[in-house]
């Protein structure tokens, strides 16, 4: 049996007609016309290649033969009679002298058309991966995530940075989402943790004096799926600078991301560099949400003091946000379904009115803000035909519930989004410290390691007084592309007085910042550079180049929405001897 072959099924063209080849793939298709004639498609990894069968022998070897067996072809090629100008070896073809089976496909039956596997369910595409992998349109995101990743070491590399790996097994550490644990065999009764980001070790790295780091690096962590989010581990390109300033961080980024989106994306429009910096505050009130996309041409404004008075209990001691759409013509059908949606999404109710022919407001909630006609008209410039959404609420509930309102309608309303294009901004100015939704308390907004601004003289004017704390920005910035957060940084805490007294705000002392980052602290007291880096996600980056909706589909091996790796069957339980010798003993809490 050879596997040799001297060309692929993506290589033959008019030229080679006449030549003795051998090509190896897998059997596509095959089409018998007569009872010694047939159409053979063989496909490999670059393309595929029709095989034409005329002879009786032949059609005895091709007969028993099933869809997606591997097989060697060796014959010449000739010109075809009908071409195929959709196919890039479409004006040949090979009559074969001998074909030979290399590894059989034992199903009959496929779980789905290889070339329709994107239609088919995803947990079966998951289940029957190496399958769906087949499929050119699936195989063509993973082969763009291989020049993607190529391009980013290329570009970082050439900028001075030096690709090195942090480790996998770590400690434990609250970062903002769940830990995945593994038990320490030779250590009874403790774990190491999978790290859910680098972000300590490559601010060690920059305080044992390397200048500029980065990795495509692997992080874990266990939170739910989201169309843009995988569950389990993702890859980030991780990167840090020594003596930097947030400006040489966004620099570098914007000269290493602006070449990839040319290169690789879909669209041919990508914002230039420098990126429009938003502050967090702005963002809120201007699209109602921290990672705008500025595709949609809407905007959030505040109309609280407008409608203060009107009658309308939910507005009646709340924050309210409109957003404005002109020349509406949806039905109102289309606006109960829009409602609808605003509050399966947000939890929170929307209300509406609409500006008619004489620019009276009417329907939705109009007979209540008939006194507030002229002031809403002249804060909103109201026209007739235009349409008023409005949320209301708690601030940042009204703010993000108006956010939803502006991208529904923004991608609804014709003329209103300007898709094929890449919007890229920075949100900057993030408050260092929130009030948590679930503990009700004070905590880190992002990353507790950022650097106040205004440093600790801010801490120290704030200590004690929770609405000066809530005021207290940090140097954090997130990039965001097209409505997706897609890289996160900072200028990070390099002073261990200052990250000492940040931690106490949120009612942690020295000895627990040194227990709960010993290594970080105990550097930090040796002199450390002020340094600053952020990390773009490399899938989430990937699945806007190529324009899928799914970041699953730009993962090679994906987890399905219940963190399940179907193919492989994890997780799956073990055996009692593998719990013993890491000191495990399960005890599952019956459900209520």
């Amino acid at each position: 049996m050879t596997q040799s072959r001297t060309h692929n099924c993506g290589e033959l063209r008019i030229a080679d007609a006449g030549k003795k080849v051998t090509i190896v793939g897998w059997l596509e298709n095959i089409r018998e016309v007569g009872s010694n004639f047939a159409f053979l498609v063989v496909r490999d990894f670059y393309g595929t290649t029709q095989v034409v069968v005329e002879t009786e022998e032949m059609m005895q070897i091709v007969k028993p033969i099933t869809k997606e067996s591997t097989i060697s072809v060796e014959g010449t090629v000739r010109e075809r009679e009908s071409k195929n100008a959709k196919q890039a070896t479409g004006d040949i073809e090979v009559v074969p002298e001998k074909i030979t089976v290399l590894g059989k496909c034992r199903h009959s039956q496929l779980p789905f058309e290889i070339n329709k596997s994107k239609d088919a369910d995803e947990n079966v595409r998951l289940k029957y991966r190496y399958l769906d992998l087949r499929n050119p349109a699936v195989k063509s995101n993973i082969v763009l995530r291989c020049q993607v990743v190529a391009e980013l070491r290329r570009l970082m590399t050439e900028k001075g940075f030096l690709e090195i790996t942090t480790p996998i097994l770590t400690a434990s550490s609250p970062e903002g989402a769940r830990d995945y644990l593994v038990p320490a065999r030779n250590h009874p009764g403790k774990f190491y943790a999978l790290p859910q980001a680098p972000q300590q070790f490559k601010q060690l790295l920059m305080t044992s004096g390397f200048d500029k780091y980065f990795q495509i690096a692997p992080c874990f962590r266990d939170e739910d799926a989201r169309a843009d989010r995988t569950p389990g581990e993702f890859y980030q390109m991780d990167m840090e600078m020594a003596f930097a300033t947030q400006n040489d961080v966004l620099t570098t980024l914007e000269e290493v991301l602006v070449p990839v989106f040319e290169k690789f994306g879909k669209y041919s429009r990508i914002s230039q560099a420098p990126f429009r910096h938003i502050p967090f505050n702005e963002a809120m009130e201007r699209y109602g949400s921290d990672k705008p996309d500025l595709r949609i041409d809407l905007e959030v404004q505040d109309i609280t003091a407008e409608v203060q008075g009107c009658g309308f209990g939910p507005f009646e001691n709340a924050t309210v946000k409109a957003v404005v759409v002109d020349n509406f013509t949806q039905a109102r059908k289309w606006i109960d379904k829009l409602l609808v949606d605003v509050e399966v999404q947000t939890g929170n109710k929307a209300c509406w009115v609409k500006v008619d022919d004489q620019g009276n407001l009417t329907g939705g909630v109009s007979k209540f803000l008939a006194n507030c006609k002229d002031a809403l008209t002249g804060k909103l410039s109201l026209k007739p035909g235009s349409f008023v959404c409005m949320a209301a609420g708690k601030k940042l509930a009204a703010q993000k519930t108006a956010g939803v309102i502006r991208t529904m309608l923004g991608k609804r309303v014709p003329g209103h989004f300007d898709e094929e294009q890449y919007a890229l901004c920075w949100i900057v100015d993030f408050p260092m410290y929130e009030m948590g939704e679930e503990s009700g308390e004070l905590e880190f907004c992002h990353n507790p390691f950022s650097m106040p601004q205004g440093g600790m003289q801010a801490l120290l004017d704030a200590e004690g007084n929770t609405e000066k704390l809530l005021a207290i920005n940090a140097d954090q910035y997130d990039l965001v592309v097209n409505g997706y957060e897609s890289a996160s940084g900072a200028v990070r805490n390099h002073d261990p007085e200052i990250m000492v007294k940040a931690f106490e705000m949120v009612g942690l002392g020295e000895e627990d910042v040194k227990a709960k980052f010993p290594a970080m602290y105990n550097a930090f007291t040796y002199g450390a550079p002020p340094h600053a880096g952020a990390a773009p996600g490399v899938d989430r980056l990937i699945m806007l180049l190529t324009g899928e909706e799914s970041i699953r589909e730009v993962i090679t091996f994906p987890m399905n929405k219940n963190a399940q790796d179907l193919m492989m069957d994890a997780p799956t339980t073990v055996s009692q001897k593998q719990l013993d010798d890491v000191h495990i003993a399960i005890a599952i809490k019956e459900k209520e």
